[in-house]
């Protein structure tokens, strides 16, 4: 047996050597059981890499369940984004299942409730429940139709199934003790009245189970041996274990492991406003690239393996804590800056004409990525009329500055040596273009003039490029020390910029969807927008979380 990486494999160990699952093969189980009310995000990422990492460690397998028993909020187009979603990360379900397809079995596991005493149909409204249970240090009060007979409770039950009572009229709640510590063991509503049509049954209920009631039935049905979720779940464990124990299942019981979830700084982490930011037009749609949703994600152009690599490194824990956004753009930018040819494009373009070349049809090379040595050089033409970007010349340098000044020398990558001789400035005093000269003895790969040139800038053929549409994002949240506020009072309204550049003309023949590297700027992926080329932001070069270290 390998050794266990984290709690939850130690967890799967200790039982298969105790020969818990013997009966079964020692077949492990695990689900993902996303509730189709909005798209999966960085937060699901790590779920899916726990569950799906136990079914291949242990070879065993792992079901894709949708948990919809909240049909006012659930449709189709969720479920197939999360099914998206999970192929893009490269996961593949043993089985799909939908708590909905559980409907009638769930049904007859709360008639078995009721009939062995466990169960009782409750008048008290969603209100009155609530004011009634109680306090962390008092016990809640019983309700007054506690003990209403097994006989009436089952016709009650089922005139509820029959539709004979509106919304919140009546509740089915498990039988359990008033008195509990655990506020979740304090006679929980298990079933409800929705009159709401199911987006897969129809109008065939108008009752509607819990959650807390749903999820273990579920799980138990399918053999799952290990439910992991998430630590706010921690404290319905024990309302968990006593729904498959007292509606009759076999041993052995799935169990579940609670872990800490995934919060990351600046980033919204709850498809409840995600959906608002949606609703209300803060962002494009639910796979705009600022979003943290994996469709966002994958718009944005962020790899999926760089996704699966950052859910690694950050562990398996059981204390809750803050992962900083930085932290995965690094992991990110790792996976890219190995994989992601380089490209050059000039964001804020500032002309350049070089007065004594006179070459035509000349190439300067550069490698494809210099961190691979089988990738190879491509060639770029070279001329008389560049673009540079404007930030990479200055009228008045300040300290230290290694780029471009009147009367000095910088590098053009992959090419020569160039010197500013002359600035064209228009009547407002801005620089719009520069008068510079070549050395010829200075070729990248060959230099033999003997000039020193402190940088090294980017550029494009100001014949051959092409307009692109350049697109730079920030974080929706302005930063992390607004605890607890909502997110309407933390957005970075600023965190789209649109900028109209020239990139060479390479990257307008690749691919859609291509990741570069544009060298000096930072990491893009090739897109079209309005029939035109589109370099939108992955992430930036600059790392904020290792230079801090």
């Amino acid at each position: 047996m390998e050794e266990a990486s984290n709690f939850i494999e130690q967890i799967i160990n200790e039982e298969l050597e105790s020969g818990k699952f013997a009966s079964r093969g020692n077949e492990i189980c695990t689900r993902f059981p996303p509730e189709p009310n909005g798209y999966l995000h960085i937060g699901h990422a790590k779920s899916l890499c726990i569950n799906f990492g136990i079914k291949e460690k242990y070879h065993g397998k792992c079901n894709l369940r949708m948990d919809d028993t909240n049909p006012s909020k659930e449709t189709m187009e969720y479920v197939q984004s999360i099914m998206d979603s999970l192929q893009w990360l490269g996961f593949t379900w043993d089985n799909l299942f939908f708590a909905s397809d559980y409907y009638d079995k769930i049904y007859e596991c709360a008639e078995k409730l009721i009939l062995d005493g466990n169960a009782y149909v409750c008048d008290l409204s969603a209100e009155e429940i609530s004011a009634t249970r109680g306090t962390l240090t008092e016990p809640g009060k019983e309700s007054p139709y506690r003990n209403r007979s097994v006989e009436e409770n089952l016709a009650l039950f089922r005139d509820m199934r029959a539709g004979k009572f509106a919304d919140g009229e009546k509740v089915l709640r498990a039988k359990i003790d008033m008195a509990s510590p655990n506020i979740n063991m304090r006679d929980p509503v298990i079933y409800r009245v929705a009159h709401v049509s199911h987006y897969r049954t129809g109008d065939k209920w108008c009752i509607y189970p819990m959650y807390d009631f749903a999820h273990p039935i579920s799980d138990a049905i399918e053999g799952i041996t290990h439910s992991i979720c998430t630590l706010e779940f921690e404290d319905h464990r024990p309302l968990y274990d006593w729904v498959v124990r007292k509606c009759g299942f076999a041993e052995p019981l799935p169990r579940q492991i609670e872990f800490a979830r995934l919060n990351v700084t600046n980033t919204v982490m709850s498809k409840r406003y995600l959906k608002r930011l949606v609703d209300e037009g803060k962002v494009h749609g639910w796979d705009d690239p600022r979003m943290p949703t994996l469709a966002g994600l994958k718009n944005r152009g962020v790899p999926p393996m760089a996704i699966r690599d950052f859910c690694t490194r950050i562990g398996v824990a059981k204390a809750n804590s803050e992962c900083e956004l930085s932290y995965f753009d690094a992991c990110v930018r790792d996976y890219l800056n190995a994989h992601a040819e380089r490209a050059m494009a000039v964001l804020n373009p500032l002309k350049v004409t070089i007065s004594n070349y006179e070459g035509a049809g000349e190439d300067a090379v550069i490698n494809r990525n210099p961190t691979d040595p089988d990738a190879g050089t491509r060639n770029i033409a070279f001329g008389k009329h560049l673009y540079i970007d404007s930030d990479d010349f200055a009228l008045v340098p300040p300290p230290k500055y290694k780029r471009l000044v009147k009367g000095g020398v910088v590098r053009l990558n992959g090419a020569y040596i160039i010197r500013c001789d002359d600035v064209v400035l228009d009547e407002a005093g801005k620089v719009v273009e520069l008068i510079c000269s070549y050395i010829p003895e200075s070729r990248s790969g060959n230099d033999k003039s003997g000039v020193k040139a402190k940088g090294t800038i980017h550029w494009v053929n100001a014949d051959t490029c092409v307009d692109a549409v350049i697109k730079q994002y920030q974080p929706l949240l302005r930063d992390a020390d607004y605890p607890g506020q909502d997110f309407g009072e933390r957005m970075n309204y600023d965190s789209e910029k649109i900028l109209y550049g020239k990139a060479e003309p390479y990257l307008a023949e690749v691919a859609e969807g291509s990741s570069f590297q544009l060298m000096r700027v930072g990491y893009y992926k090739t897109c079209r927008d309005e029939g035109k080329l589109c370099l939108s932001e992955i992430v930036s070069l600059k790392d904020n979380f290792n230079n801090k270290k």
